[in-house]
């Protein structure tokens, strides 16, 4: 159910360095880097087998950084009756449910802060 998880970290290049070494041995590295345009600026990389599945973001770091979870969805519908319920559900929207074509064609999310202000997605990769 979980299809990816992304986690804040004080200093990416640091970060980086050690997750490259970390994750070696279990057949996983960094397969993408989100283009800065789509970040704010901030480096965010992906690590994984066969797709991006954990990844690092430049944040603040520490106790109070907020965290990243998407949820896997088995449609685009059910992207779209995510972000409805959550949004009536008190979270706010943090990206309503479409295609984001510079992760892959295919990728249709929706994204909602939580109450705690974490970053919570659900996410449908397959074709319409």
């Amino acid at each position: 159910m979980i299809d990816h998880l992304g986690i804040d970290v004080a200093d990416f290049e640091a970060s980086k360095a050690f997750f490259d070494k970390a994750m070696a041995p279990l057949g996983a590295s960094l397969l993408y880097m989100v283009p800065l345009e789509y970040t704010g600026g901030a480096k965010v990389g992906g690590y994984g087998r066969d797709r991006p599945v954990f990844w690092l973001q430049e944040g603040k770091g520490g106790q109070k950084a907020h965290q990243h979870v998407a949820f896997t969805a088995r449609s685009r519908a059910e992207v779209d009756a995510f972000h409805a319920a959550a949004l009536a559900a008190g979270g706010k929207d943090n990206g309503a449910p479409g295609l984001r074509p510079h992760y892959h064609p295919n990728y249709y999310g929706a994204f909602v802060f939580d109450p705690d202000g974490n970053n919570v997605e659900a996410v449908c990769h397959e074709p319409e």
